[in-house]
């Protein structure tokens, strides 16, 4: 049974949520392949189905000595790979550079940071705003603070550096490939001043020159499509050891598919929106027309 290296785009080490996420993802392929249930499992370590599903998809701390007995109740006695997943569990507690800022992330968007961070590729529809990883400072702070009135100062500029830290994904030596579809209101919906839009609008425009970018607009004109219910996110890895995710974001939580069935739909979808939108190249031309009309 092969439990070769993390997935990722580099070598370099992975972020402990990531690493809960693989754990997880091979725990309950080892449960699922001995056929024991969540609450069987949970009996095991004197834990609760709900801890087993917590621990399963990441999202909970996974101590060394669970790890030993779940795996010697899945019968695996496979020495090397009992090794290798109590050294990922150990790694899974050492922090984050965003845990500096748990006091202000929810758990499921951690979850989200380690996941963008190791993956190869990932696709994208936005319906509303631009994504993360293509905002000016100045337009992320007008996104951060709606919805967060009372916030202070120092948490709203916590959050947005948050968010422009993110990016750093795109200037790394080995970056992340991002293939961003927006739908057409997203360029013409003003956020912030006149002045941050049409700043947006130019940096959006830079962006989508690099060569591991592409940007294309779904203009108004296409009418209906499949994908008009919201934003979603295809994340892709390479190696095995982690399976294709879809990532929902909704206002106070998030959902993480990976079964093949929403896999299949969603990539369908992602898969369908080039063809509808505008090209690269009229992707372009939009944008500067509608930066120099803001």
């Amino acid at each position: 049974m092969s439990m070769g290296p993390p997935v990722g785009r580099t070598s370099e080490p992975y972020g402990s949520a990531l690493l809960r996420v693989i754990l997880g993802t091979q725990l309950r392929q080892f449960r699922e392949a001995a056929g024991v249930t969540s609450e069987q499992a949970g009996y095991q370590i004197r834990a609760s189905r709900t801890k087993i599903s917590r621990m399963e998809h990441g999202r909970a701390a996974v101590k060394g000595r669970h790890v030993a007995d779940l795996l010697a109740f899945y019968g695996i006695t496979d020495e090397a790979v009992q090794a290798k997943m109590l050294t990922i569990a150990g790694q899974a507690n050492t922090p984050d550079w965003w845990s500096a800022y748990s006091d202000i992330l929810p758990g499921w968007f951690e979850t989200y940071l380690s996941l963008e961070e190791a993956a190869s590729a990932i696709r994208t529809f936005e319906p509303q705003f631009v994504h993360g990883l293509f905002q000016t400072e100045d337009y992320a702070r007008a996104v951060t603070l709606l919805g967060r009135k009372t916030a202070t100062a120092e948490e709203i500029d916590r959050r947005v550096t948050v968010r422009l830290k993110r990016q750093e994904v795109l200037t790394s030596p080995d970056p992340l490939h991002v293939w961003s579809v927006v739908d057409e209101a997203v360029l013409r919906r003003q956020v912030g001043s006149r002045a941050v839009m049409r700043a947006q609008l130019n940096h959006l425009a830079e962006v989508a020159e690099l060569p591991h970018v592409t940007v294309q607009v779904m203009p108004f004109g296409s009418g209906a499509h499949a994908a008009a219910g919201g934003s979603f996110t295809v994340m892709h890895f390479d190696g095995d050891r982690l399976p294709d995710v879809v990532f929902l974001e909704q206002l106070t939580s998030a959902l993480y598919l990976d079964s093949r069935g929403d896999l299949e739909h969603y990539t369908a979808i992602i898969n369908e929106l080039p063809a509808r939108a505008l090209t690269p190249a009229r992707t372009a031309t939009l944008l500067a027309e509608i930066s120099r009309e803001t």
